[in-house]
């Protein structure tokens, strides 16, 4: 069938090339034929190769293995990028820090508190922050309640240790780390504490003993603002450890009641005429003292400690020669590092020795530097 077929086809273009007066129809049939036939076989080959490739694929799966693969590759960007955001916005979750001092919410403990707020939102951790406003048995109930609530770790300044340690080692009992701040130098081992950051404050009074001597103070009395407080005892018992003359160590009155401090100071003043320093162990002492002084007219040496607007002001206009400035700012800020640290990398610092973040010396000389940063809220 397929010749006959063949010789039909070649007959058919045999009698179109003669109709169309070729010199050799038979021939041009023919190479007619051959050449139509060529194109019809590299056609079938053509089709043919297509199949079975359609066929191999269908077999092997490579097209879907490809597609797949693609697929898998973008599925793997993709959780990688939400695995990526999800470190970033969990950090630091489920982390709880309590900070319990005797803060009174003034001038040197805001800064304080603006150091933990830093480092809470800097390492993604929620803080509490319990102001005992020179209260040590509201401080008992901060430390118990922080304790109960399964905190991460306590920061606590330590102004009355009897009252104070006690609670403070059956937070460790529980498992928290501890961290004494501002005041417990002495007592942070004693706790179980893993250190304790702050100054030394009675090396902080022996340096201002010095300055004193240098100033040509005879007599000094070293007011206090807190009855209890240690670490202000500490302050002025350095002070009488270098000191060449005489020193009265007094409790004055709050910062709280300015105007009762004030009147305070000026009672001693007046009991004793030999008086000519006067050192304040907080900021807003320290302005007392050189207000009550200016009352009175008597021409004192004022040093103080620690930093508010109107003390750098004063010591910028040589209205009161110096304050120690233990960097507060610090101990605000590096408890909440630590205390992440130990939670999350199992670091410990210290290596049992406290760390200290000061003092320094405010003075005329360097006063405006320093106020400029004070007036931002960090020193």
């Amino acid at each position: 069938m397929k010749r006959m077929k063949w010789l039909s086809l070649l007959l058919i273009f045999a009698l179109f090339a003669a109709s169309c007066g070729s010199d050799d129809p038979i021939s041009d049939a023919i190479d007619s034929a051959t050449d139509a036939a060529g194109d019809a076989a590299d056609a079938a080959t053509d089709a043919a190769e297509d199949a079975a490739d359609a066929v191999e694929d269908a077999v092997t799966g490579d097209d879907d293995e490809d597609a797949m693969a693609e697929e898998d590759d973008a599925m793997e960007d993709e959780d990688a990028m939400e695995e990526e955001e999800e470190v970033t916005l969990t950090q630091g979750s489920g982390l709880t820090f309590h900070m319990i001092t005797h803060s009174d919410d003034g001038p040197f403990w805001s800064v304080v508190k603006r150091g933990m707020d830093a480092a809470c939102a800097a390492h993604g951790v929620d803080c509490v922050w319990m102001p005992g406003n020179n209260d040590p048995g509201q401080m008992v109930v901060d430390i118990e309640t922080a304790i109960s609530e399964g905190s991460a770790g306590i920061a606590a300044s330590l102004p009355s240790p009897d009252q104070l340690i006690g609670p403070l080692q059956d937070a460790v009992a529980a498992g928290i780390p501890v961290y004494t701040l501002n005041s417990g130098l002495n007592d942070y081992q004693t706790i179980g504490a893993t250190t304790h950051i702050g100054q030394s404050e009675d090396v902080a009074g022996q340096g201002a003993g010095l300055r004193f001597n240098a100033l040509g103070a005879t007599t000094v009395l070293c007011g206090r603002q807190e009855q209890s407080n240690v670490g202000l005892t500490e302050r002025c018992d350095g002070l009488k450890e270098t000191f060449n003359g005489t020193v009265i160590d007094e409790f004055v009155g709050l910062d709280a009641d300015q105007t009762e401090q004030i009147n305070g100071i000026k009672a001693q003043l007046e009991a004793n005429p030999e008086i000519d320093g006067f050192l304040g162990v907080g900021p807003v002492i320290a302005m007392s003292g050189l207000t009550a002084s200016q009352d009175l007219g008597r021409d004192l040496i004022v040093g103080g400690f620690d930093m508010t607007p109107e003390l750098l002001d004063a010591i910028e206009a040589g209205d009161i020669a110096f304050t120690v400035d233990q960097q507060q700012y610090l101990q605000g800020y590096l408890p909440i590092v630590l205390m992440f640290l130990e939670a999350t990398n199992a670091n410990q610092a210290g290596g049992g020795l406290p760390v200290l973040t000061g003092p320094g010396f405010v003075t005329p000389d360097n006063a405006a530097a320093v106020k400029a940063l004070s007036a931002e809220g960090t020193r």
